[in-house]
């Protein structure tokens, strides 16, 4: 009898239905087409009620799990500008949004599966414990106490969802740089976006395979994550998905939702 190998295997998500009204900015179909967990933006950052029914109907029929991505109120700063919330006014922003993602989810016959910040949120979620514990009374409000929470290892967001019983889901970047300290560059820096095909295709499957990404300054960084995120807003986004996606199957790696 011989030892195997245990398998490889990780989640390739994007984010998905950042129109608005007759402005369409992602490739939803495309990418639905690629990717195993749908980042569904629920309004606040993008999205509005019939785009969030159709992707979560395509989403549906093609087998990609569904999450919500909540975001600061602000449709004309697209969730990327710095905000204080009021704790309380943020938990229940949360919790809407998921609501209202929710509605669709279920009338296309699916659910919403996780839940994950977008942009300014995000970020600021990493290290600040009060919004990030507002998200996750969000989340809580919600209704759903097994509600798995995406992000980024290591931040405050995490570290609240655990204290409130939640599963957290780790995730890594394909498109974007990284600190020395395993944070994203900000957008406003230089190099914070990464635009080589194919120096994607490498972080990647880095990630994936061997746990590891390069750091902005050239430092190995290790990244143990369950998710790989590819942004869909990036131009091209869907070909660089496919491109991703069949580097993993040919480095070995099994592309599967983590939900």
């Amino acid at each position: 009898m011989t030892d195997t190998a245990p398998e490889l295997s990780i989640d390739l998500n994007a984010d998905l239905g950042e129109g608005f009204g007759r402005w369409q900015l992602t490739d939803d179909e495309a990418l639905l087409s690629v990717v195993t967990s749908a980042n569904v933006a629920c309004g606040f950052h993008g999205g509005d009620p019939s785009t969030m029914r159709r992707v979560c109907e395509l989403a549906a029929v093609r087998g990609v799990v569904i999450g919500a991505q909540v975001s600061y109120r602000d449709l004309a700063g697209f969730g990327r500008r710095a905000m204080d919330v009021p704790p309380g006014e943020l938990a229940d922003e949360v919790a809407y949004q998921i609501g209202a993602l929710e509605i669709f989810a279920r009338a296309a016959g699916a659910r919403v599966a996780y839940v994950k910040p977008h942009g300014a949120l995000y970020n600021r979620c990493v290290h600040d414990e009060t919004q990030a514990a507002a998200v996750i009374e969000g989340v809580r409000t919600a209704g759903n106490p097994g509600l798995p929470v995406l992000g980024l290892p290591g931040s405050q967001l995490h570290r609240a969802a655990r204290a409130a019983g939640l599963p957290t889901v780790t995730e890594a970047f394909a498109d974007r740089a990284y600190t020395a300290a395993g944070t994203l560059v900000p957008r406003t820096s230089p190099g914070a976006l990464i635009s080589d095909p194919e120096a994607v295709l490498r972080r990647s499957v880095a990630i994936a395979r061997d746990a590891t990404v390069t750091s902005i300054d050239g430092q190995p960084l290790a990244v143990r994550v369950r998710s790989l995120c590819v942004h869909g807003d990036t131009p091209g986004a869907a070909a660089l998905a496919r491109r991703i996606r069949a580097g993993l199957d040919g480095a070995g790696v099994r592309v599967a939702a983590f939900a």
